[in-house]
């Protein structure tokens, strides 16, 4: 079975969709693979579906994912691999690989937690895939080393039951449209927000060809909400050309929209990947689409800058330059300081240590060793100068 899937996969992998509109199919499509997981306890089959598209190409649902051979992520949070941490405390990244694009860059750290799948590319690079599909719900971690400006690219997965019709079991309905989410945190302080890139497509289930509407802002927008459709095994779904490089640094996202975010109560993460860490999610919010419901497959993207400089001889607020590597935190000013004090707290309002630094400006970076107990930490930083507050960062740090 794995080989045939292989197979299938490169495949798919060498078809091309190339109409610039939806492509509209109605009914299920033709399932390949009932179940392309292991799977374990508790977890959905994560079912393959296949359509004949234009000029003979062949479209994949929920998506064509790297799935079957790509490498994957380390685990967060992962009942069908036996890890299950209750606390930040009991997440050990130190022997986690860190996948290398510059030699000469910064280790990042990035949690990620997706409803239900995902891919993270960094600078066209694939850095991890999801290792369950579709449920149990599970939480990821991704280490790379990178120089910034450098690009973020996820690919998300809203899974299905009944391949071609966005549909899942749910309290004996089989055709309940099931709803996305994404959440990530990096360790350089990129967290998903309004400044993500996001486009959908694939939509489904919808009920009629005509029910995507096109707005100003080039949101593929879909004015159905509720989760039960009632056309069932006759809902259609729209399905859009995705171009080849959108993952790379180089490509044109400029009319994409703006993602969406939703809080976590309207995504309904209540689950011990999440709930076990909610003070480490902290209130950084979800991000989607127009449609959290029928919206399968969504592309993200996310362009991570060097920080902006600034001119002295301006009279400008301070900017403060500040990067970690293992215990060592390197601090830039544009403006000269005394006797500053750095203070970290844990989001749980726990002081992780002060720390003393003489003289600080953009000649004369500082540079410290900081000494916190050994663990996982989404850190609250601060700096100060006779008790006037100068900077504030949040960051993980992990010791």
């Amino acid at each position: 079975m794995m080989i045939s899937l292989l197979l299938c996969s490169i495949l798919f992998a060498s078809t091309v969709l190339h109409a610039e509109g939806p492509f509209v199919t109605k009914g299920k499509a033709t399932i390949f693979s009932n179940d392309i997981s292991p799977g374990c306890q508790g977890s959905r089959p994560a079912a393959l579906g296949s359509f004949q598209g234009p000029n003979g190409s062949t479209i994949l649902v929920p998506a064509e994912t790297k799935f079957i051979n790509g490498k994957r992520f380390h685990d967060f949070y992962n009942q069908c691999a036996s890890v299950t941490p209750n606390t930040m405390a009991q997440v050990k990244i130190e022997s986690m690989e860190i996948t290398t694009i510059d030699p000469d860059g910064e280790v990042i750290t990035g949690y990620i937690l997706c409803d239900n799948y995902c891919e993270l590319y960094i600078n066209g690079q694939l850095i991890g895939t999801d290792p369950v599909p579709f449920t149990p719900f599970n939480s990821m971690i991704a280490r790379f080393k990178v120089k910034k400006p450098y690009t973020i690219a996820i690919q998300a997965v809203d899974w299905e039951e009944l391949p071609g019709l966005g549909s899942e079991n749910n309290n004996g309905n089989p055709y309940h449209a099931g709803d996305g989410g994404l959440i990530a945190v990096f360790s350089d302080g990129t967290v998903t927000d309004t400044s993500w890139k996001a486009q959908v497509y694939y939509i489904s289930p919808i009920t009629s060809p005509d029910s995507v509407q096109i707005k100003s802002d080039n949101t593929r927008y879909t004015y159905q909400t509720p989760r039960n459709i009632s056309c069932g095994d006759s809902c259609y779904a729209a399905h859009y050309p995705i171009p080849s490089t959108w993952m790379n640094p180089g490509f044109n996202d400029a009319d994409w929209p703006k993602a969406v975010v939703y809080a976590p109560s309207t995504v309904g993460v209540n689950f011990p990947a999440w709930t076990n860490f909610t003070s480490f999610w902290g209130k950084n919010q979800f991000i989607w689409t127009s449609n959290l419901v029928v919206d399968n497959l969504v592309l993200f993207r996310k362009q991570v800058d060097n920080p902006t400089s600034v001119n002295e001889d301006m009279d400008a607020i301070p900017f403060f330059d500040i990067q970690l590597q293992d215990h060592n935190i390197r601090i830039a000013s544009s403006s000269t300081h005394s006797n500053v004090q750095l203070h970290l707290y844990s989001v749980l309002g726990e002081n992780l240590g002060s720390y003393t630094i003489p003289h600080i400006g953009s000649n004369a970076p500082a540079e410290i060793t900081m000494n916190p107990p050994k663990g996982n930490y989404l850190v609250l930083m601060i700096l100060e100068s006779q008790g006037i507050p100068l900077f504030f960062k949040q960051c993980i740090m992990s010791y």
